[in-house]
């Protein structure tokens, strides 16, 4: 564990267990001054590591509030010295990850407001981890169901390739899929091959019989915001709508963001957690999470 100071904030690098024991690295971020408007749990996008929502976290602390990003079992700082025999599957990164990750904010966070901002894949398994109810406010960014046919051509050809063919083939020869064939980091081989057969279904991981964590998407009852940007070919409007609707405990806001109307060029799928949304897009992501 180590601990700088980084002008208003102080920047933790630690270790917590997942639910079964499994160690994750995460980074901690308090605010200085005595303002504590709550916690937010950051969960990350599929094969994107914590680092990429370092600046999003310091901005939020920096408004007062106290973040946790972390890495998903397999995904950088989490990730074993090798991937060759390494088992993990999607599911996982929800049921031990993201569930560990509520509930170590959860102590931290000292009866203060639990809040959560979930990317793609974060907006997706926090409907499936069993604790959800213990979150009072949650802000998807490009968070959607994952069905490649909703895709906009000719993107949804490529990642039909991708995900039906080219990826399943590296698993196979590689026992992990490498990222460089366009996907980020390296995934490990059951967490890609999950993956690719949720995005083969038309209602993605809500017709896999076998995930019995989808009955968790109804018990979150708290406020929900899921933005998304028109021009993002991985999250398009009615991906978004359909992860949304599966939160069947609660009321659902959503929110299509046109980069013209802020004065942007583009933001796309991972556009509003760089540096671009610190005035175009985080204020409102900021005090969206402060309402009570």
């Amino acid at each position: 564990m180590g601990q700088r100071m980084n002008g208003p904030l102080t920047e933790t690098e630690l270790q917590f267990p997942g639910t079964d024991g499994y160690p994750l690295a995460a980074t901690l971020r308090r605010p200085t001054t005595k303002t504590n408007r709550g916690f937010v749990v950051i969960a990350s996008a599929t094969a994107v590591r914590r680092q990429y929502y370092g600046k999003f976290a310091s901005y939020l602390t920096e408004c007062g509030f106290s973040t946790l990003t972390f890495d998903y079992r397999g995904i950088g700082g989490s990730r074993p010295t090798s991937l060759h025999g390494f088992h993990a599957l999607m599911r996982d990164w929800a049921a031990f990850d993201i569930t560990a990750a509520v509930d170590f904010a959860e102590r931290e966070a000292a009866g203060k407001p639990l809040l959560y901002v979930g990317h793609s894949y974060g907006g997706q398994g926090f409907g499936l981890s069993p604790n959800n109810r213990k979150v009072s406010r949650a802000f998807f960014a490009a968070a959607q169901i994952g069905y490649w046919r909703l895709f906009p051509a000719p993107e949804k050809y490529r990642v039909y390739m991708m995900l039906k063919f080219i990826g399943p083939a590296a698993a196979r020869l590689f026992d992990y899929v490498p990222g460089k064939l366009g996907i980020g980091e390296d995934l490990p081989k059951g967490v890609f091959l999950e993956w690719a057969s949720w995005c083969m279904n038309q209602n993605y991981l809500f017709d896999d019989e076998t995930l019995d964590t989808r009955v968790n998407f109804l018990n979150y009852h708290g406020a929900l915001r899921g933005i998304g940007m028109s021009d993002d070919d991985w999250a398009p409007p009615i991906a978004i709508e359909k992860l949304l609707a599966g939160y069947t405990g609660t009321k659902a806001e959503h929110v299509t963001i046109h980069p013209s109307d802020i004065g942007l060029s583009k933001i796309g799928h991972f556009g509003f957690f760089r540096e671009l949304g610190r005035e175009k897009l985080w204020p409102a992501a900021a005090d969206w999470l402060s309402q009570s």
